[in-house]
Formats: structure tokens, C-alpha cells, sequence
């Protein structure tokens, strides 16, 4: 094709789909077409805009990788500076502010570009995650989301060790064997649905630090707390007593339930005295602020 008209050979490949696969796939395809053009064309607007803009002796990679869609399609055609392993790097780095709070790190075991689903990250967490299964999930997805804004052509990661084994593992139980007819027993759930990210805007903030904000998104209240360093996110719900936690007071960094006074660790993921706070993935970047919101946060009492 070389020397060829691109544009034509592409309205001739549209045509010849529309003779053999009909008028329907014919339609969906100029879609794809439209949708990709304008993608690119997305992408070479703000190229030009970033490049006016940008002040004056600064590296013009620099300043084009630092756009979320730039910097994609420079990963796309195999022209971003950074390799694979230092933007994985660069998004850990991101989180693990986030980690802290949950007694946890992270780290590389290694990556498989020949994975049958394409290539994989292996990561390795460390620490307990406080031992709450919401912690742990609110981790994972934290670290997944982050990997899939620098890291796009990740296909999987792989998370070991979410959480310290107990020093005990309990004794198997042998149940009789159920009459025939009897209904089998429902299979175990569900790995939960990735949640939905959404940025907030600064007035949906708390502007202090030891301050608090409820923001609404999508009929869920969340709970923001800023302290010195970090800002948290958790569902807006005492888990002691269910009344909701906007009035509740903020003794350093522990939020008191104003209706049953139970107290909550807010800069180590919500710990209470027998009971804990439901965290919400969160990142910091570049000045926004992304929360997210799993799709059964306000399911139940």
C-alpha cells in the first residue's frame, strides 16, 4: 500500500464490507471509522494545544506524556519514552500513599508478555489490610485502576498475598450427605463488579486539612475526610449503628459516631473497636481527585 491514498483505501474497504456483510455491518463500521478519527483527532488537538502552552525550555515529552490521551497513543505506536515496568512503577508509586493507610505495600513479581490473555502483571501485596475484606477489595481495585491509566496495554493483573493467612486454619467439617432431591447449596458468589471511578471537582472537597465533606454520587453518600497528607473516602454510614457520619466529630484522626460515640481509625482504613469503617478506592493525581464507587455501596442496612 505504499505511495497509496489512505483515505481512499479506506473508503474502498468500507465499501467492499458494505457488498459482503450488508448495509447493517456497512453502517456499524463508518461508526468505528468516525469514532477512530475522532480519537486521533482528539489527540493531535491537544497535542498542539500542550505544545503552545508549554513553557518555555521544558521537554516536550515531557509535557506530551503528561496528558492521559497523548500519552496513550504514544503507548499505542510504541513511541512513549517510558517502558512498560517504569510507567508500572511510576503507578505504584501513586498508591501507595493509599496503601499506607490500609497496613499494606506493594510490589513486582513479575511480568508474562506471552499470556494467553495478553500481557499479565504479577503483583505481590504485603501486610494485612487490616484483615477487612472490604479493605482488601478497596486495595485491589485501587491498584488495577492506577496500572490501567499508565500502563493501558496490561491485559491482567494478578494480585497474591491480599492478606496474612491466620495462624490457625480451621478443621474441615464432614457434612452428612443430603437426601437425593435435595437442592444443592448456592454456588459461592461472585467476584464483585469493578466499580465506577468518578472525579470530584474542589468544591466537593473538604478545603482543610482535620475537616470532613459528604459528596453525593450517584445517589451514594461518600464521606471525605482530608488529614495531614492524604484525603480518605468512606461510605457515609456508622457500621455499629447505621446512622450516617457528616456530623461526626473529629477528634485528630478519629471520627466519632455521634449517636453510638463508636470511634474510627480514619487514617488506617476505618478500624474500630469491633467494627470498621467501609473504605472507597481513591486516587490523587495531578491535583483531581478519583473516587470509586462499587455498584452495591448502600446495599443493605
Amino acid at each position: 500500500m505504499a505511495g497509496a491514498d489512505p483515505g481512499a483505501h479506506i473508503g474502498e474497504l468500507l465499501d467492499r464490507l458494505g457488498r459482503e456483510a450488508g448495509p447493517r455491518a456497512r453502517e456499524t463500521a463508518d461508526e468505528l471509522v468516525r469514532s477512530v478519527v475522532e480519537f486521533y483527532g482528539e489527540g493531535l488537538a491537544r497535542t498542539v494545544r500542550l505544545l503552545r502552552s508549554a513553557p518555555a525550555g521544558s521537554d516536550p515529552l515531557a509535557v506530551l506524556t503528561a496528558d492521559e490521551l497523548v500519552g496513550d497513543l504514544l503507548i499505542l505506536h510504541d513511541l512513549h519514552p517510558d517502558d512498560t515496568m517504569t510507567r508500572v512503577g511510576q503507578a505504584l508509586d501513586k498508591v501507595r500513599p493509599y496503601l499506607g493507610s490500609h497496613a499494606g505495600d506493594v510490589e513486582v513479581a513479575g511480568l508474562d508478555t506471552d499470556a494467553a490473555e495478553g500481557p499479565t502483571l504479577r503483583l505481590r501485596l504485603r501486610g494485612s489490610c487490616d484483615g477487612c475484606p472490604s479493605s482488601t477489595q478497596t486495595v485491589r481495585w485501587t491498584i488495577e485502576e492506577a496500572v490501567a491509566r499508565l500502563a493501558p496495554e496490561i491485559a491482567h493483573i494478578e494480585v497474591e498475598g491480599v492478606a496474612e493467612a491466620p495462624a490457625e486454619q480451621p478443621l474441615l467439617q464432614i457434612q452428612p450427605r443430603p437426601p437425593d432431591g435435595t437442592p444443592a447449596p448456592p454456588p459461592p458468589s461472585a467476584a464483585p463488579e469493578p466499580p465506577h471511578w468518578h472525579t470530584l471537582a474542589a468544591p466537593a472537597l473538604p478545603a482543610h486539612d482535620r475537616t470532613t465533606r459528604v459528596a453525593d454520587i450517584d445517589g451514594n453518600a461518600l464521606l471525605l475526610v482530608r488529614l495531614p497528607g492524604n484525603l480518605y473516602a468512606y461510605r457515609d454510614r456508622c457500621p455499629g449503628c447505621g446512622a450516617d457520619l457528616r456530623t461526626a466529630p473529629l477528634d485528630g484522626e478519629f471520627l466519632s459516631c455521634t449517636e453510638c460515640a463508636a470511634r474510627f481509625d480514619v487514617r488506617h482504613a476505618g478500624r474500630g473497636e469491633g467494627a470498621h469503617l467501609e473504605p472507597l478506592p481513591l486516587l490523587e493525581e495531578d491535583g483531581a481527585v478519583r473516587v470509586a464507587v462499587p455498584e452495591l455501596l448502600g446495599a443493605g442496612p
